[in-house]
C-alpha cells in the first residue's frame, strides 16, 4: 500500500475514547504498519481514505478491528518470569495456607492477549501444586480485543510462539503438535476463563481476587486513567491478595493504599494493612 497523508490525530482520539490507550503523537508509523492490510481488506487504496471512512462512518466493527490492530502488545509465555517464581515460591504457598478452610484461589490476568500468560499459570500451578487439584481455582482471563480472546480460547500457537518462553519439557507436556501448530492440551485450556473485558468500563462480572497480573498494561494509560484503573484493582482484590505489575510500574505517586514489597525475585504490590 503506497505511503499517504492520514489523520493520525483522529486515530489517537479513537484508541484512547473505544480503549483509554494513549498512542504517542509521534508514533503514526504504528498506523501504516498495522492498519495498512485492514485498509486493503476494506477496499481502500490508501491509508488516508480508509481514515476518513472511519471518521465520518457510525462507529462499527471496523472501527474496533482498527483499534484492535493499534493496541494488542507482546505476549508470550512465561514473560519476565521473576513474576511467576514469585508465583510458585510465596506467593500461593501462602494462599494454600491462608485459605485451607475455604479451598478457594481465584487469579486474574487482565489484558491477557492471546493467552499466554493465564496459560503460564495454570502450567505453573498444575505442574508445582497437585495439592491443588481438589481445590476451586479460577483462572479469569480478560482482554477488550475480541480477536485476541478467540486466539486464546482456541490454545494454537505457532512454533515460533511455543518456542518463546516454554523449555522442551513443558512443550511437550502440555502441547500437542498438529500440521500446522502446537495445541495446548485440554487439562490446561479448561482451568482458564477468557472473558471479555475493557478496563476503563465496569467490571462488575469479576469475584474478588486472590491475584491480580495487570502486567505491563498501566504504561499505555494516562495519570487520570491509571488511578482510575487501580482504584478498581484495590475494590476487587482480597486484603491479603497480591498485585503484579510490569518491571517498570508502580503504584508510587497514583495510589497510596498500595505498598510495594520485594520478593526474593520479583516484587509485587499489596493492599496497606486497615
Amino acid at each position: 500500500m503506497p505511503n499517504s497523508s492520514f489523520d493520525f490525530e483522529y486515530l489517537r482520539h479513537l484508541v484512547r475514547e473505544q480503549s483509554g490507550v494513549v498512542l504517542e503523537p509521534h508514533k503514526d508509523y504504528l498506523a501504516t504498519l498495522y492498519l495498512s492490510e485492514l485498509a486493503t481488506q476494506a477496499g481502500f487504496a490508501s491509508l488516508s481514505p480508509f481514515v476518513e471512512y472511519l471518521k465520518t462512518s457510525p462507529l462499527s466493527h471496523v472501527h474496533h478491528q482498527a483499534i484492535e490492530a493499534l493496541v494488542i502488545h507482546e505476549t508470550s509465555f512465561f514473560r519476565d518470569r521473576y513474576p511467576f517464581e514469585a508465583l510458585q515460591s510465596c506467593v500461593l504457598p501462602a494462599l494454600i495456607a491462608a485459605r485451607a478452610m475455604q479451598k478457594t484461589i481465584h487469579i486474574w490476568c487482565a489484558a491477557c492477549s492471546t493467552g499466554q500468560e493465564p496459560y503460564s499459570v495454570a502450567m505453573l500451578i498444575r505442574e508445582n501444586f497437585p495439592e491443588l487439584s481438589t481445590w476451586t481455582v479460577r483462572i479469569i482471563a480478560s482482554d477488550f480485543s475480541q480477536q485476541a480472546l478467540d486466539r486464546a480460547e482456541q490454545g494454537r500457537y505457532s512454533s515460533l510462539e511455543v518456542e518463546r518462553g516454554l523449555t522442551p519439557k513443558l512443550r511437550d507436556r502440555y502441547f500437542y503438535k498438529t500440521e500446522q501448530s502446537w495445541q495446548i492440551i485440554h487439562e490446561i485450556q479448561q482451568m482458564v476463563e477468557f472473558r471479555p473485558l475493557n478496563l476503563i468500563q465496569s467490571w462488575s462480572v469479576l469475584p474478588k481476587m486472590d491475584v491480580i497480573f495487570l502486567r505491563n498494561v498501566l504504561i499505555y494509560f494516562d495519570v487520570e486513567t491509571k488511578r482510575s484503573i487501580l482504584n478498581k484493582v484495590q475494590t476487587y482484590l482480597q486484603q491479603d491478595g497480591y498485585l503484579f505489575l510490569g518491571g517498570g510500574e508502580t503504584t508510587f505517586h497514583l495510589d497510596s493504599r498500595f505498598e510495594a514489597v520485594q520478593g526474593k525475585t520479583s516484587l509485587y504490590h499489596r493492599l496497606r494493612s486497615a
